[in-house]
């Protein structure tokens, strides 16, 4: 039996105690062009979901947002850089820290509503000392009303991607949804997950009814799986890229995209492997067309300070996945820029 606690306001009653400044929707809205303009290849730049395995305290998070912007600058003609601000974490066994929407102060209790305001505080703040909106998984289909006018990306996770709502929810979004294959690493399956967020769906959202027109710009994430004995299994691999493009054929879908998750089952978690797989990757992006057309970015988890330290006593350093420190995260961005 559920136990109330707390009334949660509606999403647009958050919006108006702190809505986006009309400056920033301008912002916003050019970055959405931008990121949609890649994954439909109407841009030859390449995409970078770049920051933090979870955003849990806004200090350093701006700090590394702040050098992100200015990082930005001088790839601009190469890259889209779209800071990654992920606030809702997932637990692999349920419990743990669940992320700064849940749990604002790590060491704290569940507040909610403080962790909504946090979090669009968080947003915003980001975006106006880089210009760059950010990106957050959709971990809980019904909160992202509460982030949707703040965010250029979504990510579904790999283990949501086979729920119906996550897909159903995808399929309204208006800018871009990664949707990552399952941690079975079963590549149909994600196909069918894009199928169905490109799709028109009607559903029950909150407390209504619903129609969607489909999400043509909903595409791949290729991050790893586990096999039954709980291995990590990498498919950033030539042949497994190219197997995807097949399925998408196959499939007739629109915008054919994938983007390279290079951390997680990839690396095995090894936050260092992100550079060589990186840079792997675009070898093989210039020693083939096709897999150039169809690869168009990647995600990389990277803070201030390189690893992890659950305590949270080091400023800027994962309270859960390690992640690429950065001054390595700044001269693979840049040497990706390179060789784009």
């Amino acid at each position: 039996m559920l136990e109330k606690q707390y009334y949660i306001p509606e999403p647009e009653e958050f919006m108006a105690e702190t809505p986006l400044p009309a400056e920033l929707r301008e912002v916003k809205k050019r970055r959405d062009e931008e990121v949609r303009a890649v994954i439909s290849g109407r841009s030859d730049k390449m995409l970078m979901i770049v920051g933090p395995c979870s955003a849990h305290e806004s200090a350093p998070v701006l700090e590394y947002i702040s050098r992100l912007g200015k990082l930005n600058e001088r790839v601009k003609e190469k890259l889209v850089i779209v800071p990654r601000i992920y606030t809702n974490k997932p637990r692999t066994k349920g419990v743990g820290y669940k992320g700064m929407f849940i749990q604002p102060d790590p060491d704290g209790e569940a507040d909610i509503v403080r962790g909504i305001r946090s979090i669009r505080a968080l947003h915003i703040a980001a975006m106006r000392e880089s210009g760059l909106p950010g990106a957050d998984e959709m971990l809980y289909p019904e909160n992202t009303a509460y982030v949707e006018d703040l965010l250029s990306y979504h990510a579904v996770g790999a283990r949501s991607v086979e729920n119906q709502l996550h897909r159903l929810v995808a399929s309204g979004i208006d800018t871009p949804v990664g949707m990552k294959n399952p941690m079975s690493g079963n590549l149909p399956a994600m196909i069918n997950s894009i199928f169905a967020a490109q799709s028109p769906q009607v559903f029950k959202y909150r407390n209504y009814q619903v129609r969607s027109g489909g999400n043509v710009y909903a595409h791949a994430v290729l991050r790893g799986g586990v096999d039954g004995a709980g291995a990590d299994v990498p498919n950033f691999h030539y042949e497994t890229v190219m197997r995807v493009a097949e399925l998408y054929a196959g499939a007739k879908l629109k915008n054919p995209a994938i983007v390279i998750d290079c951390n997680h089952s990839n690396s095995g978690k090894q936050c260092r492997q992100q550079i060589r797989i990186a840079k792997e990757v675009m070898e093989n992006r210039n020693y083939d067309s096709a897999f150039k057309k169809i690869v168009k970015g990647f995600m990389i988890e990277s803070f201030l300070v390189e690893g992890s330290d659950p305590s949270g006593a080091v400023f800027g350093k994962s309270i859960t996945d390690p992640c690429l420190g950065w001054e390595d995260t700044e001269r693979l961005i840049l040497d990706i820029a390179d060789m784009v």
